[in-house]
């Protein structure tokens, strides 16, 4: 259900993950997103697994919570896999259904494919897991102050973000409840021919709409009744530090990236 979505949410824990500084979690997301592409064969997507359920390990969070809250966007790893199983013509036939050809390549590369996709999901979502979003804001706009030498709008654009990754859970629960009422009116959302199910989301898309403008004005309201005026001049209330275990991590990541480029095909 859409109530589970981990996408967004903040829970609160004590484990490393949690107390390392967004600004070293940033560093390594970004470097992470990098070195997953480094990944080609079923040795180094094992390794990758490997650090995946690690890192899930150190966030001292439960496996089945994070991994059921990855269900609403399964449908689109499965999605990914039979692209690639379907449509890719390379190396020899391993299923033949006589309409429908299942190549080699294909199934390799819907499976790897699927995988490295997997494993950015699980490790971004660690991010907001472990990490408050004003303290993401806060590290995010550390990491690009050196852009306000050419004007660049750093607060405004971590406030944005902050706010974004603060309404998708708001929003999913939001869904949740409008699809709830729908059902209850006789609305079918996950039986009956793809054409009516696309025609039943259309009542269920202006109603969010209306909710997510209403929420964003209200929020405008609010910020200029508390006198917000931009990041000029602001002071913050929490100190940001880097410890040895912010840097162990990077060390970490280099590592990885290391064993990745060893074991590439």
């Amino acid at each position: 259900m859409m109530e589970k979505m981990i996408f967004g949410r903040y829970v609160p824990a004590n484990s490393i993950l949690h107390s390392m500084d967004p600004r070293a979690k940033l560093l390594f997301i970004f470097g992470f997103i990098c070195v997953v592409f480094l990944a080609d064969n079923a040795a180094t997507y094992a390794i990758l697994g490997a650090f995946t359920l690690t890192a899930l390990i150190f966030s001292n969070l439960s496996i089945r919570f994070i991994i059921g809250g990855l269900k609403p966007i399964l449908w689109l790893i499965l999605f990914t896999f039979f692209l690639h199983v379907f449509f890719t013509k390379e190396g020899s036939v391993v299923l033949d259904l006589g309409f429908l050809k299942v190549h080699e390549e294909g199934l390799r590369q819907g499976i790897f494919i699927s995988l490295r996709f997997f494993y950015l999901i699980l490790i971004t979502s660690l991010l907001t897991l472990t990490t408050s979003p004003i303290t993401i804001t806060d590290g995010l706009e550390t990491l690009l102050n050196p852009l306000r030498k050419v004007k660049f709008p750093v607060h405004e654009l971590a406030l944005m973000m902050s706010i974004s990754l603060r309404f998708i859970p708001t929003l999913m629960e939001e869904t949740d409840k409008i699809m709830k009422a729908q059902i209850a009116r006789g609305a079918e959302f996950s039986s009956g021919p793809v054409k009516d199910r696309i025609k039943a989301i259309i009542p269920l898309l202006i109603p969010l709409f209306v909710s997510a403008f209403k929420r964003a004005e209200d929020l405008a309201t609010a910020m200029e009744a508390r006198g917000y005026q931009g990041g000029e001049g602001r002071t913050k209330y929490r100190l940001l530090s880097w410890h040895k275990k912010d840097t162990g991590a990077l060390v970490v990541l280099g590592i990885l990236t290391a064993l990745l480029l060893v074991f590439r095909g």
